[in-house]
């Protein structure tokens, strides 16, 4: 699993993450909802290692990122807001570029592949990602954490700008994902897909973890009505 133990992260006399207690069980979709600077970038990135916590740990699959972070990072994927690719070469060669870089060879029918499995129809796959939409380099991030094999996968606001096409595209890959034993951890400011697409949401203001719960026992209305609460 995921899980935070009073995990705190502060510059100066600022606190960005007030003592963080969390778990995120294998195959779960945890979807952290909060305002600008509420702390939900911070708690992702002291997951993936990007930055040392000042109290606390952030641990994967029960080893602490802080000092085994050539170990956990083999375990994950993060997949950003705008997927950072290479405009002048295509889907599966950026694939493959990606996939090599994290220690990974695949053939070419290897990569058709995970961008398939990912939603990318086979005839963009040798198309310039120049010419992608943004939902398309989506799934090329979500093409490259599968080939990864990564089991726990980190999405900062990954819906945004997205239609409601592609947004419903991206729902069903992620519970596809989830049916499998992958864990999701994302920041979103997406109430009604977080809803659709999470399995728990929690909701965080100021650095805390504020409120948790099932998204099976609450509604888009409840939610927005409690999320408008809290802000």
């Amino acid at each position: 699993m995921l899980e935070a133990i009073d995990l705190t992260k502060k510059y100066g006399k600022y606190t960005a993450l007030n003592q963080l207690d969390l778990s995120v069980k294998k195959g779960e979709i945890f979807c952290l909802l909060g305002q600008n600077g509420a702390g939900k970038t911070t708690t992702i990135n002291l997951f993936l290692g990007l930055l040392e916590p000042t109290g606390g740990e952030a641990l994967i699959n029960g080893v602490p990122v802080k000092t085994n972070g050539n170990t956990t990072t083999k375990m994950i994927a993060f997949i950003p807001e705008v997927v950072q690719l290479y405009g002048n070469l295509s889907g599966i060669e950026n694939l493959n570029f990606f996939s090599r870089l994290a220690g990974f060879t695949y053939s070419n029918a290897e990569l058709s592949a995970f961008l398939l499995k990912a939603g990318l129809q086979e005839e963009a796959h040798k198309n310039r990602l120049e010419s992608y939409s943004k939902g398309m380099r989506q799934k090329v991030g979500i093409a490259i954490a599968l080939s990864k094999n990564a089991s726990y996968i980190f999405m900062d606001e990954p819906t945004s700008g997205l239609d409601p096409k592609a947004t419903l595209e991206f729902t069903k890959i992620c519970k596809e994902l989830s049916q499998e034993g992958k864990t999701i951890f994302m920041a979103t400011h997406d109430i009604f897909n977080a809803v659709n697409v999470g399995t728990r949401i929690g909701i965080m203001k100021e650095g805390k973890l504020i409120y948790t719960a099932n998204t099976n026992a609450i509604n888009a209305n409840e939610l927005q009505d409690l999320y408008l609460k809290t802000i």
